[in-house]
């Protein structure tokens, strides 16, 4: 199972600062590939937490 975070276009955003967030707040392991953040396992409702905490307006399919 794994949790991708995606749709974050803008390049001012450090993908890999938001992943560490994501990761710690998860208690998981991930990745950046392409513009698109990979948690290990199933972290959607967590995640979309923190986003949303973060600013980020969020949609989880």
């Amino acid at each position: 199972m794994v949790t991708i975070v995606e749709g974050i276009d803008d390049s001012a955003i450090d993908l890999s600062q938001l992943a560490k967030i994501l990761k710690g707040a998860c208690a998981s392991g991930g990745t950046v590939k392409d513009r698109t953040i990979e948690l290990q396992g199933d972290h959607k409702k967590k995640a979309a937490r923190v986003l949303e905490q973060n600013g980020y307006r969020v949609e989880v399919r």
